[in-house]
């Protein structure tokens, strides 16, 4: 049989399986048990195998393909979550949800009162492995911890204590039966019984309870002490999946898969089966197979018959990664449809204990076997996932209707009866398949039952590929909206069988079927039935496809395919056609051709119409199973073909030349024949030679055009990093609380990168080159180029000291913000978890460990950076990523934007389009010569992987290639054209100047053993040839750095000019004109940078491996890079030999802007070409030169300076040479025509052949070979035919596929991806489309399960942009404008200016000595009041008159008044720790303070009422007091009902020193935010009374920010009322109160002037407090210095209420800072003078004295003027100062003025005089209050009304009881009528005019005769209303002295309902 141990039986052994048979069969009444035989021949023995016992010769490796080997030799197609949570196959009898009820197996009832719970025991304890992981659990000595499984807690892992005696030991021998455990819930101990444990722990199993099968994993702890799942308890022997050794997955093309098991032998802690050396297991070739589908229970309870395949193939990829520890089975999944050698039997339904969490995966078992019990037609779950093998995929467990499969489904009755397998249900795989045919077949898995599979199955496959797409998943109804569908409309299985032969018709015998395209093709089909339905007003479904009409049709539709579909209609069974076929493929001869596809139909009257699909094409089914390998998972395979010698036949076919030669000797002899001397290194021809001595010597001219390496940040780069910065403010301002902007000084960061020495040298030299660690204020200038490489980390095994040292950084600084970038984010994002699958890969789960652990996600200073270019991986379903953190880089218009660059960045999008300009040579194009070299070989080694093939192809290519250009012309013939012009430019380009410089090939090689032959080979053939010094082969390889030979660093030294020493090249960058070929390996390209230099990017060997989004696109990703504006934009003339230059000249510069290339569409209309190398149309003239006439000029779309067009890569040396000459590197057979796209004059023939030279001349003004022009890149047909274009503008194929291998497609039917997506809408796309798989870091971030809410982690970012645009520059860039913006966030901008009206010579007498703290009494009520205005606000403002300035010169004030209202000078300054802060402020310490998070805070303040009279108003004010619960303290409530009776008010006598006495008062308008009203830190948290005084209408707003805070809400009457209405009320309600208080306190035995009568009323932009000290002079300078100290308000206004006598002062206050604040301002401590913004007002002294409510502007100066004629003090202490903030919004802005009425919207703006009109105008009337409408009038109309008083500051304006502004050329004297008041004296003084506003009584006739007015002075009477203004002109007898017309009679603009203002003028007689 084959067998590893035919002969060999032992009788030990025969009695031993003799022994587990009887057992079998007796514990198992429905199960056949398993055939003893099959047990002795289908085991593997397992016991080490040392090297020395077996080595195997190859031929017999390629006879025995081995794959994961389970003990009855079925092959394991299983999944799993990590290697630890295999399940045991031949276990699945926990049945899936199943249409038909499971036979429950009748348990014991639990006792009465027990706890019945999953998950806990019946004594109700807890035993959930996630709840006792952290618990310290004691058991007994002997005893292990183990996880038990439970059915209904598929998520949960029960802890169990079991003794280890009834545990199997590692070879999975030796428990004894029975059972003995202990509770650890309870401490029960002593079950004897296993079924009596299940019962305790509440298992409620449904079979009968088994330890083998419930008791899954031993639990271990990790170092970190967390208990968590271990290893497999590895019941019954060694089965697959502890060994690494057994788990083998046949390669499609590879005979056997070589296991690797770690080094130190052992997986998961215990040994594996074999240990290997290079023995791979031998197995049976002619064991079988079951690729049945489900079991079906239909029929026999035990036959394990195949169920009909309606069900979904759950999971991505049928195998695995196997469950080894770190082990790698051969590098394949065995699902990957490659052959295991076992029955194996594809479940294709998930159990259901995997229905929420764990893997949903391919089942696989055996054929009838022991205690099969099968599953049922369970629901299916849709894939999600192509066929690129993954390891595991969670699925969606949805229930849902299956297609329903006509053959009637018998429900199950009893127990079924055994019968035996029929055999038209098994195949048997012919002997010697592969060999005898060349051609592993593929099977497709389509719809109903597969058969199973028997004896030499290593030489089929099976592909899951299209299984998904015959399973329509229940689709929600808003997704069928989306995609055009009814809920009804699924295809008939006729109909998909039909649809999927036309498919495979269409596809032709290139393409292999792709399962997107495929998906879309359904999709249509299916909308195209919803359309005909609806048109047809039709309910029912069309009339199907009959099965009878089926065969008919199907033979119709694949009789066009010219044989290339054949279709197989069979009455039985699945099988009959399969084994048909392959009996076919197996007999045949070579000459007969083999159609590609067999589609194999059963048209069953019992099941319906069942279908599968044999692919026997030899590309398409190679290219088939190929695709199925992950990329780890192809590149282990190529290293194990390469190790065990596989490819011995394939090397030795290329040890020739293609003449037949041998190669080796024909080396030898050119060496010899060239002797010592060496090609010329650079400047010289190919056939000049010189000693090796000399071309080291030899150096090249230093090159001065080098672009200078200065770091530039680009205008898109500042515009994305702007976008990143408002991103990270929008999520400081969402009000989530997770980021607090406000908290942070400083910015760290560390960059996080894949594993490439290069890539991580490259990020060092941009943060060197940016000089951002300077910038940040991290390193010093000096060290900052050595300390760089503490802010760069790879993905290696050292990161996680480096990144534990960062974290500690992390933690330590917290005021610091930390940024981790996580460059290249989406390579290798496994999650740690599957990370102990380890592929044998290092980093696998490092990113995962790193960016998503714990403390990451919880550090609240530290944001984290995504950055990638292929984001489709970090955008699925469970992305930890918000689609509103995401950044996209700008869409850069290639036209518009181009105005500001230099550069334009040239991506793939642009390689795709250039294929549609229909030039001679594409820069995107496929080598069809090469790739009909490589089908050859492939037919000739099937069993070869074809990346291997491919390799040692083009290793020959490139090796003939040089050869054939120095020395053996003959092999020109037999290199492609495609690297015989490659070759030739790079050898050539050197030779043409002195500089030496040359060009770049990159030739991707992702396999490392194959990269380093690759080097080797052609370093040897370059070196025999002497080509040593002419260019360089470098292996990059991401482990390693650069390594240059020293001749080579010593010439790029040159080109830089100023290298130090010992400086090497330690990037690809810095290989800048290095003439090279860089041989690129690794997995993924990581995101290096290429010089540009970089010229031809040869991907031939990424083929059909690279069959998803990431990995294809990646790869071209290597090619993108910025060009030069002038290669797009240059006047792009085709540079023509044929003497059109004068032509060419007249172009006028105005063509020249018509004359851009469009990106978008071809300019010419030749047809665009195909991909081959210069191919041209048959005629030898593309069809452009008999262009239309009518087009414009066309344009070259050439990538070249202005003049040089696309032939870049012919090689040519310059434009004139002769044509024939550069013509001699094109593929001969093409003959002299090679027409360029376009020519210069749509009218000239493109005959004459013409060249267009890659810029070995400068042209134009473009710099010789620094225009920088976008490589060349030459994929293989696969790739191309992805990338390439589409017809109708699509976009490319490539953007259809899977976007990476990590994720899977959530549903079969979803939209197509549409080429205007942008980037936004591609990442909303992919985010409803597609999960993370189970191996995937997202997995674990699931939805929640409740809500369905995403989890996303809320300071996480992800930056997206396209290869190679900039991306570094720009995050290094938002770094530095994040700290700018926290520096910005700690600074404030307060106004900084002088005071005004100074008069430094004023020497007044200095009262009081500077040292003093206080005021003296005495000594200051002798001060007089000084009553000009200080205050700069105030500078545009009337002055007020004294007799100082009766003598000012008006000259001087003339010119200083004039100018326009300036904007006011502001300064920055830190914030401390003193600020006053406005909402945006967040910090732990004021966090109460503001509180603003708790929704409860809103109901738990009250609303008071509080009512008083106001003689002022004359009537009663009801005001409204807003009290948090929290602030109800400050207020005396009557006992009963809560009725607000007053606000307590301290005693003068008071002596707290932590509490300031006076409530202080803040009116706020329209700054609810910005308003700074968090006195927290100013108070430095003291306890103190603040009040926000708003307007009725705001107080909503205000109180939605401020809930902590009390409001005092102003009646409404006052919602347009100024700033004076608060004042006003503020002071009334506070002398109210005291009032009060003081009644309230008498009563306690207080007396009444005990009681505190100061309250504060402040500013809402007062933001900081300092206090200044004059220093002594110094004996340097000779001014006397003063020093300031930044201070809290708390000890501002404690020094200011300690003031001697306070109750003596009506008003104290503060100066105003400004930077000039000078020794000379602080000689006086203490003025009396104007106080302003932030006062204390004693309410009890100031009783009488009244802000005028009216007011809207200067209000203050107006109540100063008043108290002080009161006789009152008003002191200002000087030696301290008030910062106020420049805020731009809200206060005392100006009304909007605007008509009443809206006639038209566009209105013109209403000036101030506009504001007043004559009584009963028909002036426009408008909305505005009538004083603010006076107030601004006044203003602006000191030229009208008061003529005489123009700069006239000797005769000033005499005001009676009131200050008004009427302009800053007017000075006013303020006199006031009160008896006993102080007033300026006016002896003498003649007054320009007269203001009397809303006079009282106490202005009488008598007053004014007291003083003399200059003739022509004018007056201006202002009244309430007309009448009151008759009354007061006869009153004051007016008209005795002044004159009035009756047009001198006015009223402001307003309806009579707004109550204008009236007023009169005169004129003095």
């Amino acid at each position: 049989m084959g067998n590893s141990y035919a002969g060999q039986l032992k009788s030990a052994r025969f009695e031993e399986a003799l022994h587990n048979s009887i057992e079998a069969s007796l514990r198992c009444s429905s199960v056949v048990p398993r055939p003893i035989f099959s047990q002795l021949y289908l085991d593997p023995d397992q016991h080490p195998f040392s090297s020395a016992d077996v080595k195997p010769k190859v031929e017999d490796l390629d006879k025995d393909l081995v794959h994961r080997y389970t003990q009855n030799g079925s092959l394991d197609f299983s999944n799993s979550l990590t290697a630890n949570e295999m399940e045991d196959d031949e276990d699945d009898e926990e049945m899936s949800e199943s249409n038909s009820p499971p036979i429950p197996y009748s348990q014991k009832p639990a006792p009465e009162g027990s706890c019945t719970t999953d998950g806990f025991c019946q004594a109700g304890k807890d035993l959930r492995l996630v709840s006792l992981c952290m618990e310290q659990i004691d058991i007994p000595a002997g005893f292990l911890l183990v996880g038990a499984k439970s059915p209904n807690l598929p998520e949960h892992i029960l802890v169990c204590a079991v003794d280890k005696r009834f545990l199997p030991d590692d070879h999975g021998k030796n428990a004894l039966l029975g059972f003995s455990g202990n509770c650890i819930g309870c401490g029960e101990r002593g079950f004897r019984y296993f079924t009596e444990f299940s019962n305790h722990i509440n298992l409620k199993l449904t079979t009968q309870p088994k330890k083998q099968k419930h008791l899954k994993y031993y639990l271990v702890r990790s170092s970190q002490g967390v208990l968590s799942k271990g290893p497999l308890i590895c019941w019954k022997e060694c089965r697959s999946r502890q060994s690494s050794a057994t788990c083998h997955s046949l390669k499609p093309n590879s005979s056997v898969s070589s296991t690797v098991t770690p080094e130190n032998g052992t997986t998961n802690g215990y040994k594996s089966g074999f240990i290997q050396t290079d023995s791979p297991i031998l197995s049976p070739s002619n064991s079988a197979i079951n690729l049945s589908g489900a079991q079906d229970l239909t029929q026999d309870k035990n036959v394990v018959k195949p169920l009909a395949l309606s069900l979904q193939v759950v999971g991505k990829t049928f195998a695995a990664d196997a469950a080894n520890g770190n082990s790698s089975h051969g590098g394949k999944s065995s699902a990957s449809g490659s052959t295991p050698a076992r029955p194996l039997t594809y479940s294709l339904s998930p159990r259901p204990s995997y229905a929420s969490g764990d893997p949903a995966t391919m089942f696989i078992s055996g054929p009838p076997k022991k205690r099969h019990r099968g599953w049922y037609t369970g629901s299916p779950v849709p894939q999600p996932g192509l066929v690129v093998p993954v390891p595991t995929v969670r699925p969606l467990a949805r229930n849902e209707p299956l297609l329903s499969a006509p053959g009637p489904q018998t429900p199950l009755t009893g127990i079924l009866q055994p019968r035996p397998i029929p055999a038209g249900e098994t195949v048997i795989v012919p002997e010697n398949l592969l060999s005898n045919s060349g051609i592993r077949p593929v099977i497709l898995i389509g719809y109903g039952t597969l058969p199973y599979f028997y004896g030499n199955v290593g030489d089929i496959v099976v592909s899951p590929l299209l299984v998904n797409c015959y399973k329509i998943p229940q689709v929600e109804n808003k997704d069928l909206e989306q995609l055009g569908l009814t809920g009804g409309q699924l295809l008939s299985v006729e109909n998909m069988i039909l649809l999927t032969i036309q498919y495979l018709v269409r596809l032709g015998p290139d393409q292999i079927p792709l399962r997107e395209e495929f998906e879309q093709i359904m999709l249509k089909a299916m909308q195209e039935f919803t359309l005909r339905e609806r048109a047809l007003q039709m309910g029912a479904q069309c009339i199907p496809v009959s099965p009878g009409q089926l065969p008919w049709l199907a033979r119709l539709i694949a009789s066009v395919s010219q044989d290339l579909v054949h279709v197989i209609v069979t009455q039985n069974s699945l099988a009959e056609g399969i084994s048909e076929t392959l009996r076919t493929l197996s007999e045949m001869r070579h000459y007969q051709r083999l159609p590609d596809y067999v589609v194999a139909i059963c048209a069953s009257k019992m099941r319906g119409n069942e279908f599968c699909v044999v692919v026997l094409g030899q590309h398409q089914s190679r290219a088939l199973a190929e695709s199925m390998l992950t990329t780890s998972e192809f590149l282990k395979e190529i290293s194990y073909e390469l190790i065990t010698g596989k490819v011995s036949f394939l090397a030795s076919h290329f040890k020739n030349t293609s003449l037949g030669d041998d190669l080796d000797k024909l080396l030898e002899k050119m060496q010899q024949r060239r002797g010592d001397s060496v090609v010329t290194p650079f400047n010289g021809d190919l056939n000049e030679c010189v000693s090796p001595q000399e071309a080291a010597a030899m150096i090249p001219t230093q090159n001065l055009d080098l672009d200078n390496e200065t770091f530039q940040i680009y205008q898109p780069q500042l515009t994305v990093a702007r976008k990143l910065l408002s991103q990270v403010c929008a999520i400081a301002d969402s009000g989530s609380q997770s980021l607090d902007l406000g908290h942070f000084s400083k910015v760290d960061f560390i960059i996080i990168v894949p594993r490439s020495e290069v890539l991580v040298q490259q990020t060092l030299q941009r943060i060197r080159q940016s000089g951002v660690l300077v910038d940040l204020g991290l390193e010093e200038n000096g060290s900052a180029h050595q300390r760089a490489e503490k802010y760069v980390v790879r993905l290696d095994s050292e990161i996680q000291t480096k990144f534990e040292v960062f974290m500690r950084r992390v933690k330590q600084n917290p005021y610091t913000l930390f940024v981790l970038v996580h460059d290249n984010s989406h390579v290798e994002l496994t999650s740690v978890i599957s990370g102990s699958l380890s592929h044998g890969e290092p980093s696998h789960g490092l990113a995962d460990r790193v960016i998503n652990c714990r403390e990451v996600l919880e550090a609240f200073n530290l944001l984290v950076l995504q950055v990638s270019s292929f984001p489709y991986t970090l955008q699925t379903q469970q992305s930890r990523v918000s689609s509103s953190n995401e950044v996209h880089w700008i869409q850069l218009d290639s036209t518009e934007d181009m105005g500001c660059e230099e550069k334009l960045y040239f991506g793939l999008n642009e390689y795709s389009k250039s294929l549609q300009w229909g030039v001679t040579s594409p820069l995107l194009r496929c080598d069809e010569t090469f790739e009909k070299m490589v089908n050859t070989l492939l037919e000739r080694y099937p069993r070869l992987h074809s990346m291997v093939v491919r390799c040692y192809l083009l290793i020959q290519q490139y090796s003939e290639a040089l050869m054939a250009l120095t020395t053996m012309a003959t092999l020109r013939d037999h290199s492609t054209p495609e690297t015989l012009s490659i070759m030739d430019d790079l050898l050539s380009s050197p030779g043409k100047n002195k500089s030496g410089r040359g060009h770049m090939l990159i030739i991707r090689v992702p396999s490392m053993q194959l990269a380093m032959l690759a080097k080797e080979r052609l370093q040897e053939v370059r070196n025999k040839l002497g080509l040593q010094y002419r260019f360089e082969i470098i292996l990059g390889n991401p482990a390693s750095e650069l390594n240059v030979a020293p001749h080579f660093v010593a010439r790029l030294k040159t080109w830089r000019g100023n290298e130090q020493e010992e400086w090497v090249p330690r990037t690809y960058q810095d290989l800048e004109g290095l003439p090279c070929i860089v041989i690129l390996t690794g997995k993924d390209p990581l995101g290096e940078t290429f010089p540009r230099s970089l010229k031809y990017c040869d991907l031939r060997l990424i083929d059909s491996s690279y069959l998803t989004r990431t990995a294809l696109e990646q790869e071209v990703g290597l090619a993108c890079c910025y060009v030069s504006k002038e290669v797009i934009r240059g006047p792009a003339v085709a540079l023509d030999l044929s003497g059109k230059e004068q032509e060419r000249a007249t172009v006028s510069e105005n063509d020249l802007d018509e004359l851009l290339i469009d990106l978008e569409r071809p300019q010419s209309n030749s047809s665009a070409v195909t991909g081959t190398s210069g191919s041209i149309m048959e005629n030898g003239v593309s069809s452009s030169s008999t262009a239309d006439k009518s087009q414009k000029q066309p344009v070259t779309p050439s990538f070249q300076s202005p003049g040089t067009s696309v032939g870049l890569d012919e090689g040519v040396s310059a434009g004139t040479s002769a044509a024939g000459e550069t013509l001699k590197q094109e593929c001969d057979s093409l003959g002299p025509h090679m027409a360029s796209s376009t020519t210069s004059k749509p009218s000239s023939s493109s005959s004459g052949p013409r060249t267009l030279p890659w810029p070995g001349q400068p042209v134009r003004g473009c710099r010789g070979l620094h225009t920088a022009l976008p490589p060349v890149v030459i994929l293989s047909k696969a790739a191309y035919s992805l990338l390439g274009p589409q017809k109708g503008g699509k976009l490319p194929a490539s953007s259809a596929l899977l976007p990476h291998a990590d994720v899977a497609w959530v549903s079969a039917l979803r939209p197509l991806l549409h080429k205007d997506m942008s980037s936004e809408e591609q990442s909303l796309y992919y985010r409803q489309w597609t999960s993370a798989r189970q191996h995937h870091a997202d997995f674990s971030n699931q939805p929640d399960p409740n809500s369905g809410a995403l989890s996303f982690h809320p300071r996480r970012l992800l930056l997206t942009g396209p290869p190679q645009v900039g991306k570094t520059g720009s995050y290094l860039q938002f770094l530095r404008i994040l700290f700018r913006m926290l520096i910005r966030l700690l600074e404030v901008d307060v106004y900084d200016e002088e005071e005004i009206n100074t008069d430094q010579s004023e020497s007044s007498e200095v009262s009081q000595s500077a040292g003093e703290p206080w005021p003296d009494i005495e000594s200051f009520s002798k001060m007089p009041f000084d009553v000009s205005v200080h205050d700069p606000k105030y500078s545009a403002m009337s002055l007020v008159y004294t007799e100082k300035l009766a003598g000012v010169k008006q000259e001087a004030i003339k010119e200083s008044k004039v100018e326009e209202p300036r904007k006011r000078e502001t300064v920055s300054m830190m914030l401390t720790k003193y600020a006053a802060y406005n909402t945006f402020h967040h910090c732990e310490q004021c966090h109460q303070y503001m509180d603003f998070t708790a929704a409860s805070q809103m109901s738990d303040s009250t609303l008071h009422a509080f009512t008083f009279s106001s003689s002022m108003l004359g009537e009663e004010v009801q005001l409204y007091f807003i009290i948090p619960k929290s602030k109800e303290s400050h207020f005396v409530f009557s006992k009963q009902g809560k009725h607000l009776e007053s606000m307590r008010l301290p005693l003068v006598s008071d002596k707290n020193l932590n509490a300031v006495k006076s409530p202080i008062f803040t009116p706020s308008s329209g700054r609810h935010e910005h308003g700074l009203l968090n006195l927290f830190h100013a108070m430095e948290g003291t306890n103190h009374l603040h009040l926000l005084v708003v307007k009725e209408y705001e107080m909503p707003l205000y109180r939605k920010y401020w809930p902590n805070h009390i409001m005092l809400v102003l009646p409404g009457m006052f919602n347009n009322a100024g700033v004076g209405a608060a004042r006003f009320l503020i002071k009334e309600l506070s002398y109210h109160n005291l009032e009060l208080e003081r009644n309230r306190l008498e009563e306690l035995g207080v007396k009444r002037q005990c009681v505190w009568p100061f309250i504060v009323v402040m500013d809402d932009s007062c933001v900081l407090w300092n206090i200044h000290s004059v220093q002594e002079q110094s004996s340097q300078s000779r001014e006397t210095g003063v020093s300031s100290k930044n201070v809290s308000l708390k000890s501002v206004l404690q020094h200011i209420e300690a003031t001697p006598k306070i109750a003596h002062y009506a008003i104290l206050g503060i100066q105003k800072w400004s930077s000039k604040l000078n020794s000379q301002s602080l000689k006086t401590p203490f003025s009396r003078c104007h106080v302003h913004d932030f006062i204390l007002l004693n309410i009890d002294l100031t009783q009488n004295v009244q802000y005028d409510f009216n007011r809207y502007f200067c209000e203050d100066v107006d109540f100063n003027l008043r108290t002080n004629s009161s006789g009152l003090l008003i002191c200002r202490f000087n030696n301290f100062s008030l910062m106020k903030k420049h805020v731009q919004v809200g206060g005392q802005r100006d009304f909007v003025v605007k008509p009443k009425i809206m006639v038209s919207e566009s209105i013109a703006a209403i000036l101030p005089l506009q504001y007043i009109c004559a009584p009963d105008s028909e002036h426009t009337l408008l909305a505005a209050p009538a004083q603010f409408l006076l107030e601004k009038f006044l203003q602006h109309a000191s030229y009208k009304l008061f003529p005489k008083a123009i700069r006239n500051f000797k005769s000033p304006v005499l005001a009676i009881d009131c200050y008004l502004n009427i302009g800053p050329e007017v000075a006013i004297c303020y006199v006031s009528s009160r008896p006993h008041s102080s007033n300026v004296s006016c002896e003498g003084v003649f007054f320009s005019g007269l203001l009397l506003y809303l006079c009282d009584s106490f202005v009488g006739a008598d007053l004014l005769k007291k003083f003399k007015f200059l003739k022509g002075a004018t007056l201006c009477v202002i009244c309430q209303d007309r009448s009151s203004l008759r009354q007061t002109i006869v009153r004051l007898e007016l008209e005795d002295v002044w004159q009035f017309r009756l047009r001198d009679e006015f009223q402001t603009a307003n309806s009579s309902d707004d109550k204008p203002l009236y007023f009169l003028t005169g004129r003095h007689v």
